[in-house]
């Protein structure tokens, strides 16, 4: 593993490195990078971990998140990630994985909600449970279709929500996620940018997340990804599970249904 890991690591400072002349041949050895590094992605170690926390008796109750409902029914993990967000009658609330984990978290094992998610995502040295946990949540939907129909008239709510979101400028740059992503061919440096309007498009956004990115050196989470994103367009940063992210995510993830799940996935 370790061999295999420097020989992956070298080919990545290559491919980092190459000139912008060499496009093609980069977004080849960037490809192929990718597949290396997909025989041992190392989320699968996180994944074991989430596996570990989800089963482990935890919080102040001292239960596991064995009871935990997905969406599916208490318990139910396999293929719970791939239909979120939904509506919950319990909450009335329209929820994406980590909104339900962390109301999981509260209402099963006794945390509060600052404990719950305090370290929402890892940094240097310190690991995050959450991650942890969806890592393993999501790859239980590994080559399940993403099925987010928003018919529940909260759901279809959230995902115009999610559009507008989508499509609206604003920040000092006036910038939008269709800027970016609501055309073809876009690229920032040597990276593609997808058309998250198309069920293809989207698709590719969304079916490998959770997943492991090259330049972090970490797993990311969707929330983490949006609200990167929306820093990144130097918007106003939402909190995490705000509902503006939770919209976004719906929106998209209505626009990806039917393509099939490959996670944890690899990405830059």
């Amino acid at each position: 593993m370790r061999g295999f890991m420097r020989t992956a690591l070298a080919t990545a400072a290559v491919v980092l490195s190459a000139p912008v002349w060499a496009e093609g041949s980069t977004q080849d050895e960037i490809a192929r990078y990718r597949e290396m590094l997909a025989e041992g992605n190392p989320a699968e170690l996180l994944e074991a971990k989430g596996e570990e926390l989800w089963k482990k008796p935890r919080g102040p109750r001292n239960v596991s998140l064995e009871r935990c409902d997905l969406g599916l029914g208490p318990g139910q993990v396999q293929g719970a990630y791939a239909r979120l967000p939904r509506y919950f009658a319990d909450t009335r609330q329209v929820m994406d994985v980590e909104s339900r984990l962390v109301h999981c978290m509260v209402t099963l094992q006794g945390f509060t909600r600052e404990e719950a998610t305090r370290n929402w995502y890892s940094r240097p040295g310190k690991d995050s449970d959450i991650e942890a946990l969806v890592t393993y949540i999501g790859g239980q939907s590994n080559g399940v279709a993403i099925d987010v129909p928003a018919r529940h008239p909260e759901e279809a709510r959230m995902a115009r929500i999610g559009e507008l979101i989508f499509y609206r400028r604003s920040g000092p740059q006036d910038f939008s996620c269709a800027i970016c992503h609501g055309q073809e061919g876009k690229r920032i440096r040597l990276q593609e940018l997808g058309k998250l309007t198309t069920r293809a498009g989207a698709g590719t956004a969304m079916a490998n997340w959770p997943s492991y990115r090259v330049s972090q050196g970490a797993v990311w989470t969707m929330q983490r990804r949006l609200i990167d994103c929306m820093r990144q367009a130097r918007w106003p940063e939402p909190e995490y599970l705000s509902d503006s992210v939770i919209a976004l995510e719906t929106f998209l993830q209505k626009t990806a249904s039917g393509t099939v799940m490959q996670t944890p996935g690899i990405k830059r």
